[in-house]
């Protein structure tokens, strides 16, 4: 088990030096952006993981935090100085701004259960965008507004080593959460809530907290999205960031973290190539119905995404291989 922990940290590691020499050997400024947004929705895929894969908790209503995130770093650096200080300034606002909503959220709906508290989340959010497209003042509703990013950001490069190492360290630190003690009784939440309830655990208290730190999370995704565009608009908190962030989770694999990693990445690889085609071959301007019979074959062929389904068959091949142990034979 330690031996495998190892490789699993040194395949990673390699990865993430493959990723940090890329913009040095490539002069790709469509790669790099492309990659830029692939790191963006990674975080948010494995925000929405900690709901979904780990709680068993699925939410219509995760666009909110990442909006709440993009709204306040535009806002922020539109109306101060766009320095390195005011960005980081305006990440934590939004994150505290997102915990704050998240948890009281969180108290008033996760005492339903199942498509009750869905459609309430769904609720929410259309409150939140409807907040957005009224507040004109601040918002200037659907026409949205530009601003500008830190000095530090007009060269592509740094940025995309900026969202690399959020990445890199969202990852880990959400690692560390779902392999602690709180993660495994978040897990038997997701198993068996009524059982684990009986045990003594306060699942409300449990399921709160995840719901806390994956609204954190998604609000700073957000914040490096709207960075990423210099524009944010109401389409920040529209439904189609949660059913992406729902796609991505599950076609690269749920309750898994380097799953939605790999889902982020196949979606994001998947639109860019097809609208790309569409361009060349009228046969894809409705690239979105391609993407739909993609996501349907990755559904048949991967019941457990990706990550999940290549783990399992993994685990099978293994457990053939090993030789009966003397207590396996009795």
């Amino acid at each position: 088990m330690k031996n495998k922990f190892q490789w699993n940290n040194l395949f990673l590691a390699v990865i993430v030096v493959v990723l940090a020499v890329f913009p040095f050997v490539s002069d790709s400024r469509t790669w790099t952006i492309l990659l830029t947004q692939i790191f963006i929705f990674s975080i948010l895929a494995m925000s929405y993981d900690i709901l979904l894969g780990y709680t068993g908790i699925v939410s219509f209503g995760h666009a909110m935090f990442f909006g709440m995130g993009a709204y306040t770093t535009a806002v922020m650096l539109k109306r101060m100085e766009p320095t390195i200080g005011v960005f980081i300034l305006s990440i934590v606002c939004g994150m505290l701004l997102a915990a704050l909503v998240s948890f009281f959220i969180g108290l008033l709906t996760l005492r339903l259960k199942s498509h009750f508290f869905a459609m309430l989340t769904l609720a929410v959010s259309g409150l939140f965008l409807v907040l957005a497209e009224k507040w004109r003042t601040v918002t200037h509703g659907n026409d949205g507004f530009t601003f500008k990013a830190p000095e530090f950001f007009k060269d592509r490069m740094m940025f995309y080593f900026v969202t690399l190492i959020c990445l890199v360290l969202v990852y880990l630190l959400l690692r560390r959460f779902v392999n602690s003690p709180f993660g495994r009784v978040l897990v038997a939440v997701r198993e068996n809530e009524q059982r684990t309830r009986s045990l003594g655990f306060n699942t409300l208290h449990y399921k709160v907290i995840a719901s806390v730190v994956a609204g954190v999370i998604a609000s700073l995704s957000g914040s490096l999205y709207a960075v990423s565009l210099r524009f944010v608009n109401t389409s920040v908190m529209t439904m189609d960031i949660t059913l992406d962030a729902l796609l991505m989770t599950i076609i690269g694999g749920v309750g898994t973290l380097i799953g939605p990693i790999v889902g982020a990445g196949v979606i994001e690889l998947t639109q860019h190539y097809l609208s790309g085609l569409a361009k060349d071959y009228p046969i894809f301007e409705r690239w979105i119905i391609f993407f739909g019979i993609i996501y349907i074959l990755a559904v048949i062929f991967f019941p457990r995404g990706i990550v999940g389904t290549v783990r399992e068959k993994l685990w099978k091949r293994k457990t053939k291989t090993r030789p009966l142990g003397k207590e396996e034979v009795s």
